[in-house]
């Protein structure tokens, strides 16, 4: 006969192996032995509860949903960047790393466990619905998003081409909550948008980082420099980030090889490094990278990166704070884990969680009265967000070089920030335009005899 203990174990090799991850026997025998048995007692608890839910809930449930449902929870109970996905998930997330997918064309977050929209992306069917950053969804269908999970509302706002959601949002300003109705369309991200400015100076747009996104800008960087261009402004304002792979072989565009772009550092306090991946080809010539409070995660990385090795001046306000690494878990049932596994930092060691970059150059972006606005939110008003491990400074407007209102001003004030602006009016853009031309100027200067 088996002892209960040796049952357990038994049961939790199976459990595990389900979960489609590979322990020894050895390590769970140490678990089981714990000298406080704390592991043993949290997982009978847990098997006792789903017993207790399968037998006595009022209606039968699916014992799959369950423990789906237990697996959320768990994650949801980390940090903000965690999550639990099914299998339908998992599926869509892959499709958006390829840039393309059906949906409204909105970025959501969590703000005060309420599902707000971080920003519409620019000509997108939620765009042209007049869907504004800093809506409240309340409603999906008439359904509540009490207690939604991020993940979940993804997938309800999600769907095919041609197929309609209705959207119930509380916006400052309205007196009571507003539907609004939106059709859902092929979301195409084109990630990398490019020009001349003032005949010599390049501009490019990066607005994800994608798959695609590396051979997109080595593609305009190719165009662009047959234009003769003599240098650059990189614009990664509202980047929301993407793919860690994606910041490095962007990054590896502008930087000689060999050249530290950024290293990683989990739990165990091991460091594993990202060095430039470009051969001896490159961009060699001044740039200006524009940054601001939606300058996420990769974004992060390319600004910090550039900054350190003097490559570029990095101007606007202060980024995001988005420092941590997400790892993909595939699971045997074809779910996922989005798991918090590390934390990164800048070629001179530079945590930028929660504190983001700050710019060489601080240019606040000015509005026009009647203009639009739309709240930023960073990595610190998030709830449950990692604190910085490396600097006690998690608060911009204790940075000597911030303006005191760049942060909002008064305590637990959100900045404003336009909803569109044009070139002509968008004074960080010209502020970047001037430093270059400044620079060509000198540098065309005759020495003096």
């Amino acid at each position: 006969m088996f002892s209960r203990k040796t049952a357990v174990i038994w049961i939790l090799i199976v459990l595990i192996s389900c979960a489609g991850i590979l322990v020894s026997k050895w390590s769970l025998l140490e678990i089981v032995n714990a000298d406080d048995n704390s592991h043993y007692t949290r997982i009978k608890t847990f098997t006792e509860s789903l017993s207790l839910v399968k037998k006595n809930y009022v209606e039968e449930v699916e014992e799959k949903e369950l423990v789906y449902g237990a697996i959320k929870g768990m994650l949801s109970s980390l940090d903000p960047h965690s999550s639990f996905m099914p299998p339908e998930a998992f599926k869509e997330m892959q499709i958006d790393t390829k840039g393309e997918f059906g949906g409204l064309g909105i970025q959501i977050g969590m703000k005060d466990k309420a599902l707000t929209i971080i920003a519409p992306i620019e000509d997108t069917p939620a765009d042209k619905a007049g869907v504004l950053a800093g809506d409240i969804i309340i409603k999906i269908d008439g359904e509540s998003t009490k207690d939604l999970s991020l993940q979940d509302a993804v997938s309800k706002l999600r769907g095919p081409k041609g197929t309609a959601v209705t959207i119930t949002i509380v916006r400052e300003g309205l007196e009571k909550p507003l539907d609004i109705k939106i059709t859902r369309d092929i979301i195409k991200l084109k990630s990398v948008k490019s020009k001349v400015i003032d005949e010599k100076i390049g501009y490019i747009k990066l607005t994800q980082f994608q798959e695609q996104s590396s051979a997109d800008l080595e593609s305009a960087l190719k165009d662009l420099s047959g234009k003769s261009i003599n240098s650059l402004i990189l614009d990664l304002r509202n980047n929301p980030g993407g793919l860690l792979k994606g910041a490095v072989d962007i990054t590896s565009q502008f930087l000689p090889p060999g050249k530290l772009v950024v290293y990683i550092k989990g739990r165990s306090g091991e460091k594993t490094e990202f060095d430039t991946v470009n051969g001896n080809k490159y961009f060699d010539h001044p740039m200006v990278v524009l940054v601001n409070g939606g300058s996420a995660s990769a974004s992060e990385i390319v600004a910090g990166a550039l900054q350190d090795w003097g490559k570029a001046v990095v101007l606007g306000t202060q980024t995001f704070g988005k420092g941590s690494v997400q790892t993909v878990i595939p699971l045997s049932d074809g779910s996922a884990l989005r798991l918090t596994t590390a934390r990164y930092y800048t070629p001179k060691g530079r945590s930028i969680q929660t504190t983001g970059i700050t710019p060489d150059i601080v240019v606040k972006l000015q509005t026009k009265d009647g203009t639009k606005t739309h709240p930023v939110y960073r990595e610190k008003d998030l709830e449950k967000h990692l604190e910085n491990d490396v600097s006690k400074e998690t608060d911009p407007k204790d940075s000597p070089d911030m303006e005191p209102e760049q942060d909002g001003g008064k305590d637990n004030e959100m900045p404003e920030v336009p909803v569109k602006i044009s070139d002509e009016d968008d004074n960080q853009l010209q502020r970047a335009i001037d430093l270059l031309k400044g620079l060509r100027i000198l540098k065309e200067l005759p020495k003096a005899g």
